[in-house]
């Protein structure tokens, strides 16, 4: 039996046979297709001449009922921004129900009552789903730094007849049957340029190159015994692979450049992945989550209509915050929400106090709207801007231009960031109070000893970005047609040794001890004493410690950082090592 055979047996489980064109229409093959498939299906005993199951047909049902699904509901739907930081995108609702619970219904539509949940962001907000629909999670600790690969990974052993489902899919019509007589990937006949995929006339899912157009792949799939077991094997391979840890569970599915498994193309108006704020209005536009707490700031800021709102699209998630961009009435604006445990971190009521004193100095890009209680903020966009390429010497002498003229307006607000205190707080944030590096106390006790050197060379204390890594230094061509630099984000500025500023540079920068000398030579134009240099150094170690200390507390939210993290606590250190050095090599010297 093919799959088009296959396809018109199933058919005919729900509907009453009519006529070959009706059975035409709903399958979507052709009219030729349909009359070969039932001849075959009338030869091989499946069908008899009134069109009705046989023995042998009911004997292949009992063998091929869905055993169980699996929903994969641990990521964070980054697209979803600004709903996705107040609930998961499982639990958004069209027309009053919830995604996961119309899954849910579907499914135990056709007796389909072994569903498995794979939860990882926001999960407690799905625990209820045990007790109303006796669904049994799976964990994905690992979520905020891995795909959803390593979701499916967790239900590697269930996979037997199974369903895979993500949790952002609506589906108009009930598309889960009784009985499935084979593996497949769901698509539908939309046209998607971004789609990876697309369908031959044989029904095998071949690869395209981005940007060509192929089938919109839904996500939805059904494997069989056999195939659950390959796509288990593949799991277990990938998963050890640190190449796959943003790789879709799709990858398992591919052998060359197509997939193991047929497709099964949909209407595109039956099923709907809803990845973004637009799509769910377009769906819903009545849906009470599109009221969330960021689109009511922009609508009363603004003073717009929530149909005003569009070309909503995420911005690369920064270490601290989310931030996303939008376009309304033909000017485009960013919307910073704060991000995990931020309120532990951030005083806004002091980055407002900072924004007020630099405001009309043409160092900072241009601010809309910020709320000094919970952190958003709305900015203009700069269109064309650009972040400074730390291995760009000439955009590095730029931004040490610019960061150097701020630093010689000596301005000067009520608050002060103290390094030392800081780090303190940061650990004090942590779960029992212990960190993850097992001589963490002797380091820190390293770093503390510095903190003599440092005062005794402290110059004149400013207003300091303390946050001024190369990812903050916009890029852009103004209205003259002279390029400029704006130095954004200022949550953690206040009074402070200007000199920090550099140190935060390098360290953000990755930059080897060649890199930060040369740094500093930028910034020091005039040349710099060596007690200049050194004390730089010290700050490098204090500020390596710091970010360090901030990292393990950000990771316990669920938020990695991978490389980074690890390199800051080098950072304290290294240059503890290289501070020492320099001290006893001035020291022989007099």
């Amino acid at each position: 039996m093919n799959i088009q055979e296959a396809d018109i047996l199933n058919i005919l489980w729900r509907n009453r046979f009519i006529n070959q064109r009706h059975l035409s229409e709903i399958t979507g093959h052709s009219l030729g297709v349909v009359n070969k498939s039932l001849k075959s299906l009338l030869k091989e005993g499946y069908l008899n001449e009134r069109m009705k199951y046989t023995d042998k047909t009911y004997a292949l049902l009992s063998e091929s009922h869905p055993k169980n699904a699996v929903i994969l509901a641990a990521g964070y739907g980054m697209r979803m921004v600004p709903i996705n930081t107040e609930l998961p995108k499982g639990l958004l609702e069209v027309n009053g129900e919830p995604l996961i619970e119309r899954t849910i219904r579907q499914l135990y539509e056709r007796d389909i009552k072994n569903i498995y949940v794979v939860v990882g962001f926001m999960k407690e907000s799905y625990e209820y789903l045990i007790d109303e629909y006796g669904v049994e999670f799976l964990y994905n600790d690992e979520y905020a730094v891995k795909n959803n690969l390593h979701s499916l990974y967790q239900a590697r052993n269930v996979l037997e007849n199974s369903y895979i489902i993500p949790c952002d899919i609506w589906c108009g019509e009930n598309l889960y049957r009784e009985h499935e007589f084979y593996s497949w990937y769901m698509v539908s006949d939309l046209v998607d340029d971004d789609s990876s995929v697309r369908v031959n006339r044989n029904m095998d899912l071949v690869s395209v190159p981005r940007g060509v157009g192929g089938n919109s792949m839904i996500g939805i799939s059904y494997l069989n015994k056999e195939d659950g077991l390959r796509v288990k094997e593949k799991l277990e391979e990938m998963a050890k692979n640190s190449h796959y840890d943003r790789a879709f569970w799709e990858e398992t599915l591919y052998e060359g450049n197509r997939m193991i498994i047929p497709a099964r193309v949909v209407h595109s108006r039956n099923v709907v992945e809803i990845n973004t704020y637009e799509q769910l209005r377009d769906l819903d536009s009545s849906s009470q989550q599109l009221e969330t707490e960021a689109i009511t700031i922009i609508k009363d800021v603004l003073q717009v209509e929530n149909e005003d709102i569009v070309d909503i699209s995420i911005l690369k998630k920064g270490m601290t915050n989310r931030s996303f961009l939008f376009s309304c009435k033909e000017k485009k604006y960013i919307m910073r929400i704060p991000g995990e445990g931020t309120d532990q971190l951030i005083n806004r009521r002091q980055e407002a106090e900072v924004y007020e004193k630099i405001a009309g100095r043409n160092i900072c890009d241009d601010i809309f709207y910020i709320n000094p209680e919970k952190g958003y903020k709305i900015t203009e966009f700069l269109s064309g801007a650009r972040v400074c390429d730390p291995s760009c010497e000439e955009d590095v002498k730029k931004c040490m231009e610019k960061l150097r003229s701020f630093h010689e307006e000596g301005l000067e607000v009520e608050h002060t960031f103290d390094i030392f205190s800081q780090i303190e707080f940061y650990q004090s944030l942590w779960k029992n109070n212990r960190s993850v590096y097992r001589d963490h106390e002797k380091t820190t006790e390293k770093i503390f000893s510095l903190r003599d050197f440092i005062s005794s060379h402290r110059e004149k204390m400013v207003l300091t970005h303390i946050d001024a890594v190369p990812d903050n230094f916009l890029f852009y061509t103004n209205g003259q047609g002279r390029e400029e630099v704006r130095l954004i984000d200022w949550e953690y500025a206040g009074m402070q040794d200007p000199h920090v500023d550099i140190a935060m540079f390098a360290i953000y920068s990755l930059y080897n001890r060649s890199q930060v000398d040369r740094l500093i030579d930028l910034y020091f134009t005039e040349g710099c004493s060596k007690e200049i240099r050194i004390k730089i150094y010290c700050y490098i170690a204090a500020c390596g410690l710091l970010w360090s200390n901030w990292c393990e507390y950000k990771r316990q939210l669920g938020v990695e950082f991978g490389e980074y993290s690890l390199r800051q606590y080098r950072y304290a250190k290294d240059y503890y090592k290289i501070v020492r050095e320099e001290l006893d090599k001035e020291k022989s010297e007099s």
